[in-house]
């Protein structure tokens, strides 16, 4: 009956919304109503103009007074708010059960496993957002198979803090939400709060939250005593030694060579690792009893931090695996419902995102010819299986370009799969998928040389006076780095480095003159090197619209933005 009194609620709406973009609609419409107090007649009529193109057969108003949105254009349509919704449902619940009550049996619409059960619109990092067409199939995969990932027992609490209406957060959701346990929604603002008052044992985030997490543990660090900081960074050392020994007898070491190694070579290094791991054993767990616990206590996840829609930091992978908080790192994408691949609690090979998830397949092809390539070697990958979307929604040339007739669907991702061995450091490692940056974000430079800016910004991202950075330089002859330096750190070392009178131009040559040094000393093992920079105040944030709901970069929102500063910047 339950079932019955969702359908009769829900699929009515569920095909008008699939008919109308009923989301975009209400957000857009929401949006003209401030820019009809604020904005030109100009603006306003662009909006309209586009309202009355839509042809809408209702709108959903998803927060606001209805009664404010006074346009011409949607005179003649009729508009729902929330309470409305409400109310339709309760009246359909009213008149099924008076049906049942009377002996009479309702018709229901049947749901296929094959039907749409949400439009999800990309994030648009690169172009223009399209909608997802994600099948009840595709969801149900994700709940049938993320508990090997997460093995989480009813009563277990779970921290999250990604909007609901990201494929991420969604599937999280209903995973969490059929296997009996807490949900907890939190902010960044009030993240630190949440982790102590709640102690999840759980929290599902992406790489920025971690990465915070780690600044804010070193910053904690770093402003206790002299001695404790010393003892306190001498024992992450130690304990970071410790786990890099383990890695080699253990053989969770990452490699993409295939050549089996030498027997005898293995046999010395596991000895020779064993001892090392015995000897810094004492130390280590000495750091847990005066360091870990302590920052244990303030932040909870007491079983595991999954990690997806993005790259994690080595240095900040390492950094949590040494203190004693397993982070999983996984990768999907909207369209693939999300999650293809993660690492397991009992496989957390770090530098990876893991095994694909069950019955997902994955393979590596040739950027230029589309063959298939062997294990350790970079290229395209692809994904077939039931995570993958139904297509694009009335947009069949992308859902072509995306989906091949075979079903493989091409994430536009770089990476390669780890090569089988039975034997040596890296026998643990077969088939684990290594990500190294999206095809499209390659930067090609004028003398015909391919950079991934990712790996280059992670490396730059450690340095306490770069809060954010992207690297520029397409079809240049160097690259360059557009930065937004950490203001407090920054001023800090520019006044310790030299007295300053208050000078605001002396600052800023001074704080620029710092963040070139930063550069150069962080990225002094790379193949390339970033030439000029341009710094700005403003930070890429969600709000300006320079970054995606999980924290990515827009770069061609940003590029765009500063356009005439990067012209000036290589001249």
């Amino acid at each position: 009956m339950h079932d019955h009194i969702c359908s009769s609620i829900i699929m009515p709406l569920t095909h008008a919304i699939q008919e109308s973009w009923l989301l975009v609609l209400s957000m857009l419409l929401e949006e003209q109503n401030l820019l009809m107090k604020n904005c030109s007649k100009y603006t306003i009529t662009r909006k309209e103009t586009f309202i009355s193109r839509i042809n809408a057969r209702f709108i959903v108003l998803l927060w606001g007074d209805k009664s404010s949105l006074n346009s011409k254009a949607v005179m003649d349509i009729p508009v729902y708010d929330y309470n409305d919704i409400t109310e339709l449902g309760q009246e359909n619940r009213n008149a099924l059960c008076y049906s049942s009550e009377q002996g009479r049996q309702g018709v229901f619409e049947a749901i296929t496993p094959e039907d749409v059960a949400t439009l999800i619109y990309t994030s648009g990092t690169s172009g223009t957002p399209k909608g997802v067409m994600l099948t009840h199939r595709n969801l149900l995969h994700q709940i049938n198979n993320m508990w090997e990932i997460v093995p989480a027992v009813p009563g277990d609490r779970f921290l999250s803090m990604l909007p609901p209406w990201h494929a991420y957060e969604r599937s999280a959701e209903y995973f969490i939400l059929t296997h009996g346990t807490q949900q907890i929604y939190s902010s960044v603002k009030y993240l630190k709060a949440d982790l102590q008052k709640y102690q999840p044992h759980y929290i599902f985030s992406v790489p920025l939250v971690y990465e915070t997490l780690y600044s804010s543990i070193q910053r904690q660090i770093s402003s206790s005593y002299p001695a404790r900081k010393t003892v306190a960074l001498a024992l992450i050392k130690i304990s970071l030694l410790y786990m890099e020994a383990k890695k080699i007898f253990e053989g969770t070491v990452l490699s993409n060579n295939p050549v089996k190694p030498s027997s005898i070579s293995y046999m010395f290094n596991c000895v020779w690792a064993r001892i090392i791991a015995a000897l810094l054993w004492p130390l280590h767990n000495l750091a847990k009893m005066l360091v870990y616990n302590k920052i244990h206590s303030t932040i909870g996840i007491s079983k595991a931090a999954i990690s997806g829609g993005g790259s994690l930091p080595m240095h900040v992978d390492k950094f949590f695996e040494a203190i004693g908080i397993k982070v999983q790192n996984g990768y999907g994408l909207t369209e693939t419902s999300p999650a293809v691949a993660a690492r397991r609690p009992f496989c957390n090979v770090l530098g990876t995102v893991g095994h694909p998830i069950k019955h997902t397949e994955i393979k590596i092809v040739d950027i230029e010819t589309g063959e298939v390539l062997p294990d350790g070697s970079k290229g395209i990958v692809k994904i077939k299986g039931p995570p993958v979307m139904k297509g694009y929604y009335k947009n069949p040339s992308a859902t072509n370009n995306a989906l091949d007739q075979e079903g493989w669907f091409n994430t536009g991702d770089i990476g390669w799969i780890a090569p089988h061995h039975a034997t040596g450091p890296s026998r643990k490692c077969g088939g684990i998928l290594v990500l190294e940056g999206r095809a499209k974000d390659t930067i090609v430079l004028a003398t015909g040389e391919n950079v991934e800016p990712a790996e280059l910004e992670e490396i730059a991202s450690r340095s306490s006076l770069i809060d954010q950075i992207m690297v520029i330089g397409q079809d240049r002859r160097r690259l360059g780095a557009i930065v937004v330096p950490n203001n407090n750190e920054a001023l800090a070392a520019a006044k310790r480095k030299s007295s300053l009178d208050g000078n605001n131009d002396e600052a800023k040559d001074t704080v620029m003159n710092l963040l070139y040094d930063e550069l150069r000393t962080w990225m002094a093992g790379c193949s390339f090197q970033i030439g000029p920079i341009l710094v700005v105040e403003e930070p890429f944030t969600i709000d300006n619209g320079l970054m995606t709901p999980t924290m990515k970069i827009r770069r061609d929102r940003v590029a765009a933005k500063y356009q005439s500063e990067i012209e000036a910047l290589y001249k």
